[in-house]
């Protein structure tokens, strides 16, 4: 580490995804707290709403031993923790926080927030209130633990991720000015809904105003609390150099990028790698029979693509389009499985399927609907199976490209496969994300660690990434083939994706292994002990900006 930089002695991390995982910025917080923990032993905490009751939370392990003496005055304070530590690497402290009781102040709450910082709450709805109030209740977690350690002569920094956890970034800035505040957008929300609005997003980007836009959006509330957010705080990050152009044109401008790194400490070595990579194609590829009743030889190239269901903005809908021009492709030297693993409205896993899979026998007919693994509560409406039916996508017997959709989160009790997401990533010899709108991207960082190369593309931050460790496109051979993409070249995507598959069908099995190989290198470069020296920096900018 730099001599020069001022280090914190104390950090207090607040995000809506600390012990409760539900989207990417887990994966960040969660891979992160180990090089932290390592760094300031205990003196890391994260807060996280409590959203399970008198339920166990999976990821949370309670302690009651632990800061038992300031747990008591918090009660007394009126507040509701739960003290423990994260079940991840490194277990760092962390404490949950009831925020339901801050409801009942709400108006006044945000009237504050209006006076002080000119935040519009008037247009709240949805997600809003619950995220502000968690926001609220863990700056004053913040608040009581600071004065009870008494760290006023400390370095302490306070980080806020996503518009969700700003209003309590801004009432530190406002009531404990000594601690130097950070804001991490991982996202632009206007950003994000321009895109998701099939909006041209880049080539415009420059004469988009934010404030005018999250009118039209609808978007008043969550972009007032990102914008003010980001212009008040001592220093304003976002996860890559996409984004933060992003931010200047919508937002404010970025003080520091901090890209996420990862631990690959999930992923299986030596001969387990190949036991499991060998049992998930044998589970995939025996789904697959007894779906589309079509035998799938070993060498089959099974092609994924995973992630949230945003059909326009993570790409699914130039993946089918990619898969199905692939198809008529006579460079294509292998079968193909193509699987798009995205949870959607899910309804219940397949009987018909369950039954023939439990039979362990191989099908020469298909079942109905050879495309989809688990029912939907939406089976018209769904823009999956509708785009897969316009394009008579029916995984029919001389089809070379079988493509099924499994519209559930891997977590191993799915009802079909069966099998963790990781389980199954270690099974696919390549992966798609050809992203419209993407900051980071965990997913191909997710794959290349698994030994899987990977398609994305220069919209995404990992894709752009990718480029610069290169210094110029990354191709497959690289581990990552990273696609030019604009606001309009949608039909070149999906050819540069189908030829990218058909080269890969002819690679050999040395150029394979060097592709699979420079993938597995190219993930260790953005490990967290690579990355984390940008948190250190802004810490430092955030301290010295106080």
């Amino acid at each position: 580490m730099n001599k020069t930089l001022i280090k914190p002695d104390y950090i207090f991390e607040s995000s809506w995804e600390v012990c409760n995982k539900v989207g990417g910025i887990y994966a960040v917080l969660s891979t992160r707290a180990n090089t932290l923990q390592n760094a300031l032993r205990d003196h890391v905490f994260f807060i996280g709403p409590d959203c399970w009751g008198e339920k166990i939370n999976p990821y949370f392990i309670q302690d009651d031993a632990l800061l038992a003496e300031w747990r008591a005055q918090a009660v007394k304070e009126g507040l509701n923790v739960k003290v423990g530590r994260w079940d991840i690497p490194g277990q760092p402290i962390s404490i949950i926080v009831d925020f339901q009781p801050y409801f009942a102040k709400k108006d006044e709450i945000y009237g504050q927030m209006w006076q002080d910082f000119q935040v519009d709450s008037l247009h709240a709805y949805g997600d809003y209130d619950e995220a502000s109030m968690f926001s609220y209740a863990a700056a004053l977690v913040t608040e009581s633990l600071y004065n009870f350690l008494g760290l006023q002569d400390k370095k302490v920094i306070y980080h806020a991720n996503e518009w969700m956890c700003g209003l309590g970034a801004l009432y530190i800035h406002k009531n404990i000015p000594a601690i130097g505040t950070i804001f991490t957008t991982h996202a632009t929300s206007i950003g994000r809904s321009i895109a998701g609005n099939n909006k041209p997003l880049y080539e415009y980007l420059w004469a988009y105003n934010g404030d005018q836009m999250a009118e039209e959006l609808n978007m008043q509330s969550k972009h007032s609390i990102e914008k003010q957010t980001a212009h008040y705080v001592d220093c304003f990050t976002t996860v890559s150099d996409i984004t933060a152009t992003e931010c200047k044109e919508l937002l404010e401008p970025v003080d520091v990028v901090l890209p996420n790194g990862f631990e690959n400490d999930f992923v299986p070595k030596a001969a387990k790698f190949t036991s499991k990579r060998n049992a998930a194609r044998k589970r995939i590829l025996q789904m697959a029979n007894c779906l589309t009743g079509c035998e799938y030889p070993a060498d089959t190239l099974i092609v994924a693509t995973s992630g949230r269901y945003e059909f326009r903005n993570k790409g699914i809908d130039v993946f089918i389009e990619a898969m199905n021009r692939l198809n008529g492709d006579a460079r294509l030297n292998k079968q193909v499985l193509a699987l798009i693993e995205v949870p959607a409205w899910v309804g219940c896993p397949r009987a018909d399927l369950q039954e023939r899979m439990a039979s362990g026998k191989t099908y020469d007919t298909a079942l109905e609907t050879p495309m989809l693994t688990h029912w939907l509560n939406n089976m018209d409406e769904d823009k999956v199976l509708n785009m897969m039916k316009s394009l008579d996508m029916w995984n029919q017997r001389e089809n070379k490209v079988k493509v099924i959709f499994v519209p559930c989160y891997l977590t191993g009790d799915d009802g079909i496969l069966n099998i963790p997401y990781y389980d199954c990533i270690i099974g696919n010899d390549l992966n798609v994300y050809p992203s419209y709108y993407e900051p980071w991207g965990y997913t191909p960082l997710e794959a290349v660690a698994f030994k899987v190369p990977c398609i994305t593309t220069d919209l995404a931050g990992f894709g752009l990434w990718a480029n610069s460790v290169k210094g110029a496109y990354s191709e497959i051979a690289d581990g990552v083939k990273t696609v030019h993409r604009t606001d309009y070249n949608y039909s070149e995507v999906a050819d540069s994706i189908k030829d990218t598959v058909a080269q890969f069908s002819n690679f050999s099995d040395a150029e394979v292994k060097k592709a699979r190989t420079a993938a597995d290198k190219l993930s260790k470069k953005a490990l967290w002990k690579e990355f984390i020296k940008y948190y250190w920096q802004a810490y430092d900018f955030a301290l010295k900006n106080k």
